[in-house]
């Protein structure tokens, strides 16, 4: 079991804080896990990306992950702006890979969905800051969002493991963050008055995307036994 996970967005959007949950949740199910953050000027709304490696086996490789299975868009200007690191901002996804978009709607040019077709990915539309605030009530919570999507289409760890990780993070647990990262934890604490609201809601939050993103691939399978090759989906709240 190996994945590699690329996330892409602004700064502010918890795409650190993300990928140090999904990889406490893979090795709270007994794999290993590197989290890796990159970011220009540590300030809200500069491009940011997060990559984060998961296996079965012990991981060395550190740094950028070039060639990822999965990359997790946080923000539409990731790719209407080129607000990215990496251009274009699919750039080495691997083939079969998952590409997880925070929008309502299609984005991608028709140059970028050819490109994205050739290499048979399976692109994913979830519309994650409206179900943040439906769900969470705070568009703070996309990122947990998206993250239960990816969780969804891959299974790469478990809701358990991810739930332990949650509870580390913000449930008192010995966790040392740098200090912006610390202040948007913070903020994300005062939106809720006692931390076992904010654990409950952000794993519903979880929860709701894996199941909607579990439903749709099976639907798509049902209507195309060869969705696993290729498909988009774009998940509509129930």
């Amino acid at each position: 079991m190996k994945l590699d996970v690329r996330m892409s967005g602004l700064g502010g959007q918890g795409m650190v804080t993300v990928a140090n949950l999904l990889g406490m949740a893979a090795v709270s199910d007994g794999n290993y896990s590197i989290v890796i953050p990159f970011f220009g000027a540590e300030k809200r709304l500069a491009p940011t990306e997060s990559y984060v490696r998961i296996s079965s086996q012990k991981v060395y490789e550190k740094g950028e992950v070039g060639y990822p299975d999965a990359i997790m868009v946080f923000h539409p200007e990731v790719i209407t702006k080129g607000k990215c690191y990496t251009m274009p901002f699919y750039q080495g996804l691997r083939p079969n890979g998952w590409l997880i978009i925070n929008s309502k709607s299609p984005l991608l040019s028709e140059v970028d969905a050819r490109s994205i077709a050739d290499l048979n990915v399976r692109v994913l539309y979830v519309p994650a800051s409206e179900i943040a605030i439906d769900v969470a009530g705070t568009e703070l919570a996309t990122n947990m969002v998206l993250l239960g999507g990816l969780v969804g289409a891959t299974d790469i760890v478990t809701l358990e493991g991810l739930e332990k990780a949650i509870a580390q993070r913000f449930g008192g647990g010995k966790f040392i963050a740098s200090a912006t990262t610390a202040a948007l934890d913070d903020v994300l604490k005062k939106r809720y008055a006692k931390t076992q609201e904010l654990l409950e809601k952000n794993m519903a939050a979880i929860r709701k995307t894996y199941e909607l993103v579990k439903q749709m691939c099976v639907e798509f399978r049902e209507q195309d036994p060869q969705m696993r090759e290729e498909a988009t989906c774009i998940t509509q709240q129930a």
